[in-house]
């Protein structure tokens, strides 16, 4: 069976059993179907020949022809929104771990001072200006985004490999309204590992992840749920208790890697007790304000 091309060639083949009927065939040529039925003659056998059809090859075959200039490229899967101030030592580590096929990055900037936004735009990203808050700096790239799918992603933490193939993975469950990665950090000690350990058992048995494992979600579903609440702390948890109204919360199999200087400086179990506080605060109904003083970092005393 062959279906013949108008410009000599063909634009379908079907065999009934294996045959090599591309030898000595000049490609590219006018020639291409008749010299194809002439073997076929000569091999002893009767094609049965299609309706012709115009095959393209170049954009000169449309008809009627379409300036390729005006046709906009295919929005991405994938949006990877980035929340950043100052963080010029995390920013290109980051956005390279989130480089890949059909994916878009986009830096929500909220007035950095240093190197992060030239960076940022070196590496690719896109950037969004406005004032600072974790919250409104997602909202800002959330709204900016074309992506099928929104991953909000921490600038001190680094995705696993093929993160586009997980979220895919995890989201082809319809049920499943948000996911995330498992946690890690960048410090292997015993301690941070059994924090790793009882954070990953959080997020998995209460289903209830932290921004800095990569939330990510359908587009469509963000913002059927108002998006980010403006809110000083704690956004992603609303956020997940928002979304665990609507369907299943999942979580990954791959671990994204977090940066753990704020343990470094606050300490392990200080960092984690604040933590701790804050998710009790916010799932007990305190009013954020209030939760908000104990997410800061104090400063270091002159001479300590």
């Amino acid at each position: 069976m062959l279906g013949p091309s108008r410009d000599g060639g063909y634009w379908l083949v079907g065999l009934t059993r294996p045959l090599n009927l591309f030898d000595g065939i000049a490609w590219s040529t006018p020639d291409v179907l008749s010299a194809t039925l002439k073997w076929a003659e000569q091999a002893g056998i009767q094609p049965f020949l299609l309706e012709p059809l115009a095959d393209l090859d170049t954009p000169a075959d449309l008809d009627p022809p379409v300036n390729l200039e005006r046709i906009k490229p295919p929005k991405p899967y994938l949006s990877v929104i980035i929340p950043t101030l100052n963080e010029e030592r995390q920013i290109g580590r980051t956005l390279e771990s989130a480089a890949a096929a059909d994916t878009e990055t986009i830096v929500c900037d909220g007035g950095s001072t240093d190197a992060t936004v030239a960076i940022a735009r070196r590496l690719g990203a896109r950037i969004v200006h406005g004032p600072i808050g974790r919250a409104r700096q997602q909202n800002r790239g959330a709204a900016a985004a074309g992506g099928e799918v929104l991953l909000f992603l921490h600038a001190d933490t680094r995705l696993p490999q093929d993160p586009v193939a997980h979220i895919f993975d995890t989201l082809m469950d319809r049920r499943v309204v948000l996911g995330a990665f498992r946690f890690a950090t960048d410090l292997s000690s015993p301690v941070m590992r059994w924090i790793s350990f009882w954070t990953n058992q959080r997020a998995g048995r209460l289903k209830l992840p932290y921004g800095d494992q990569g939330l990510f979600l359908r587009r469509r579903d963000f913002f059927r749920v108002g998006g980010f609440p403006q809110v000083p702390i704690a956004e992603d948890l609303y956020l997940v208790r928002r979304m665990a109204r609507r369907g299943r919360i999942a979580m990954a199999p791959a671990a994204a890697i977090t940066s753990a200087r704020r343990w470094q400086r606050l300490g392990p179990l200080r960092t984690t007790l604040v933590n701790t506080l804050i998710a009790t605060g916010c799932l007990a109904g305190m009013r954020p304000q209030r939760l908000a003083s104990l997410y800061r970092i104090p400063k270091k005393r002159r001479g300590a």
